[in-house]
């Protein structure tokens, strides 16, 4: 009996797998697939024999050693792969270091566009989620069905000898490594405009005015940097003022240029190579007005900027002939378009003839163009006593400083790079009014960002793209928002309740269509069962002549009879 209790198990188990397979096991050699795995993870080739016939359910998964653990075999990793998996984790490390150090500015411009795409991120998401239920409610009740079945045709003696690994331990686990993750990002969607804070989410009323705009070195994506051209360009596209960089010649002439030398912006390296490295301080302004200005932007194969249009054919020839120009030149300009001037002023090196004095040595040059001092924007910080008592029509602006330290220094004014300010007290500023002016914001989001979080200027290279936005993108009033947001919720709701909903009606459909079936492939073999045990029955009547003999005695009419003894006339079965 036990024996034929062990055949009818392995007859359910192979039907079983007849019926429920797993895709490798239709399509594949299951030995193959393993000893694939075994090959790839431990470069050992050889076919091993198992002790029992597992045949587990198919993950799909791209890790080997998950895949063999799945599978119940014991990990044996080569040690080729040991060094491998070193190497790969070194270099995930390097690049992980290399990205947080150099691409710092980066991820801090990613958190600040959180702030602006975050509402329309979360309405998409949701949107996704939606989608993502029809797979993910497919296979989840697919695992549910499928583990019913096997608790059905499962006997008591598997479920004893398989209580701690079996199929039915696996299939719970991928449910809740699959349904778990789903449920608990939906869940977070749904409850994440309680935490969620975006400046662009406000009433129309609260918007503040629109940013002016600071040309930075210009319009440097319509002329050459720090050029004549690209300040007229900057002017003719609405700028409210100029930024540029100052340096001082060694014959004391200040001119307009930002690098620490003169190989980008000009053709030095066609007029004077073996000094094309010098700092632009210990050249005469002789030999700097000479240089050209222009042909590297006008001539040159890549773009300066990536955004850039390309220039018309009057443009590229005026933009070809521009000169290194003096500060004169750019305080004539602002003097006549009534601009402001911001300038950062850089030192001169060691030993230049005017290195204890080019504070002062500007101040006058500016005081005797003849502009107006309340066109000047003093970003410098040195010596702003001597500054103050001899120019006191100067607006002085400060960094990133304390408000203790600007209400001390009376300045009401402050330019700082954008991600400095956004991470570092922007309410504070405000509150104490402030006046802020951030750089370098070339993106219409980070733009309209600036413009609802009511900061007063911008200082940008995209100029002519900037101005002509009228309103800022992404804006939305809270009401609207919390419309969007309820609807889509109880939608998004509704929908995935419905596709559960259909994927576990359909299942028990199916499973109701396997159980008949298997009741009618059982039924043959309970009358075969019910048969056999009649005919033990009889069998043990035959086997017992006592038992013979007592019931033909007791038949009506019938004489006594002496029993003979019956001799063997057949041979024992071999077993």
């Amino acid at each position: 009996m036990h024996n034929v209790n062990n055949i009818e198990t392995e007859s359910q188990e192979t039907g079983r797998w007849r019926n429920f397979n797993s895709w490798i096991k239709r399509n594949f050699n299951y030995e193959c697939y393993l000893n694939f795995l075994t090959g790839c993870y431990s470069c050992k080739l050889e076919a091993e024999q198992r002790k029992k016939s597992r045949r587990p359910l198919c993950c799909c998964s791209l890790v080997l050693g998950f895949l063999l653990c799945w599978e119940g075999k014991e990990l044996y990793l080569h040690w080729y792969h040991k060094i491998l998996i070193l190497i790969v984790i070194s270099m995930c490390l390097f690049f992980f270091w290399l990205l947080c150090t150099y691409w710092k500015d980066r991820w801090l411009t990613i958190g600040l566009s959180l702030q602006v795409y975050a509402p329309y991120l979360h309405l998409s998401s949701i949107s996704v989620m939606v989608l993502l239920s029809w797979p993910v409610a497919f296979y989840l009740i697919h695992l549910e069905g499928e583990a019913r079945i096997r608790r059905y045709k499962i006997t008591s003696n598997e479920r004893k000898r398989n209580k701690r690994c079996n199929m039915l331990t696996k299939l719970r686990a991928l449910q809740v490594a699959v349904g778990l993750p789903f449920f608990l990002i939906l869940l977070c969607l749904y409850v994440m405009p309680f935490g969620n804070y975006s400046p662009c989410i406000q009433e129309k009323d609260k918007l503040g005015p629109k940013p002016s705009f600071f040309g930075h070195r210009g319009a440097p994506m319509l002329g050459p940097e720090n050029t004549m051209m690209s300040f007229e360009k900057a002017v003719e596209h609405g700028a409210f003022g100029l930024e540029s960089d100052v340096h001082i010649s060694y014959d004391r002439v200040p001119f307009l240029m930002h690098d620490l030398s003169l190989r980008r912006t000009t053709n030095i390296k066609e007029v004077l190579p073996n000094a094309s490295l010098r700092h632009p301080s210990l050249f005469n302004w002789d030999f700097l007005s000479t240089l050209n200005a222009g042909k590297w932007f006008s001539h040159s194969q890549i773009k300066p900027f990536y955004h850039m249009k390309p220039l018309s054919e009057a443009d590229k020839e005026k933009a070809g002939n521009q000169k290194i120009p003096k500060l004169t030149d750019l305080l004539e300009l602002a003097q006549k378009e009534k601009k402001l001037v911001i300038f950062d002023l850089n030192s001169p090196v060691p030993k230049h003839p005017a290195r204890k004095e080019f504070v002062r040595l500007v101040v006058n040059v500016i005081l005797a163009s003849g502009i107006e001092q309340h066109l000047i924007v003093w970003l410098p910080g040195f010596d702003r006593k001597y500054v103050r008592s001899t120019a006191p029509g100067f607006q002085h602006v400060g960094r990133l400083f304390t408000i203790e330290r600007l209400t001390k220094e009376n300045i009401s004014r402050i330019n700082v790079d954008y991600k400095r300010l956004f991470y570092n007290g922007l309410r504070e500023y405000k509150a104490a009014n402030i006046n802020i002016n951030i750089y370098i914001v070339n993106e219409p989001w980070l733009f309209s960002l600036a413009w609802c979080s009511r900061i007063q200027s911008v200082t940008t290279d995209n100029i002519q793209v900037l101005n002509q936005i009228n309103h800022p993108y992404f804006f939305m009033t809270p009401s609207f928002y919390m419309f969007m947001w309820i609807l889509l919720d109880v939608v998004s709701a509704i929908f995935i309740f419905a596709v559960f909903y259909f994927h576990w009606w359909r299942e028990s459909q199916s499973e109701k269509i396997l159980k008949g079936i298997s009741s009618y492939t059982e039924t043959p073999s309970v009358s075969l069962q019910k048969e056999n045990t009649e005919n033990e029955a009889a069998l043990n009547i035959m086997e017992s002549p006592e038992t013979l003999t007592k019931s033909v005695g007791e038949l009506p009419g019938s004489q006594s009879v002496n029993p003979e003894p019956v001799q063997e006339t057949t041979q024992p079965l071999m077993p």
